[in-house]
């Protein structure tokens, strides 16, 4: 009974800390994520965060497809100038920046706006080296809503003037699953914000004109 009493006890705290967390990242982010573009203020550059174009499965992710549509759609709409994309090249045979760059040139960005970081392994490491790397002080983050609310969380803590634009979100399992997942990734944020986690790289400083 007593290690019964003891199990309850640990998952009713763990389930306070993750609702907590949950809370304050919300509460930071409140008004500061936008769903449709005339209504977002213009921002010099938009930090469209990673993620893999393929599902396990092979099939498109469309985490992934509805990011990249909401950085076309700001760039063209004159909300952002150029695009920082920011994801995980941990291997020579995985570069999401790379993807992500051919797929926004072939649906009409040019080139030379769109910037690459290939050490955004997290999103604590994007938001940061987008400040310290890139020289941004202000910035549109560019994924899912629930995504956006934790960057411009982190982004807060750095100093960073951050809003988010929301790009379309995914419903059902799969969805369910991944938001899930965020409340994790949340509590996970606030504790490297208390032990003042830093980017795993940072390095020489590149100016986006």
């Amino acid at each position: 009974m007593k290690n019964l009493k003891k199990l309850l006890a640990c998952i009713s705290l763990l389930a306070l800390i993750l609702i907590v967390s949950n809370f304050i990242v919300i509460t930071k982010a409140e008004n500061k994520t936008f769903t449709e573009i005339d209504n977002i203020p213009i921002n010099h550059v938009g930090l469209l965060l990673g993620a893999s174009k393929k599902t396990a499965n092979g099939n498109i992710n469309l985490y992934y497809k509805y990011r990249i549509e909401a950085a076309i759609n700001l760039y063209k709409a004159g909300k952002i100038k150029y695009i920082l994309v920011s994801g995980d090249n941990g291997s020579k045979d995985y570069d999401e920046p790379s993807t992500f760059k051919n797929d926004l040139i072939k649906n009409g960005i040019p080139e030379e706006k769109i910037y690459l970081d290939y050490a955004g392994f997290r999103t604590l490491d994007s938001v940061i080296r987008a400040k310290e790397i890139f020289g941004q002080n202000s910035i549109t983050i560019i994924s899912q809503k629930f995504h956006n609310e934790r960057a411009i969380y982190l982004a807060e803590h750095h100093n960073i003037k951050a809003i988010g634009f929301n790009s379309k979100d995914l419903n059902g399992r799969y969805g369910l699953r991944t938001k899930l997942r965020e409340y994790l990734a949340r509590t996970k944020a606030i504790i490297d914000i208390v032990i003042n986690k830093q980017p795993k790289f940072l390095g020489k400083k590149i100016t986006i004109k």
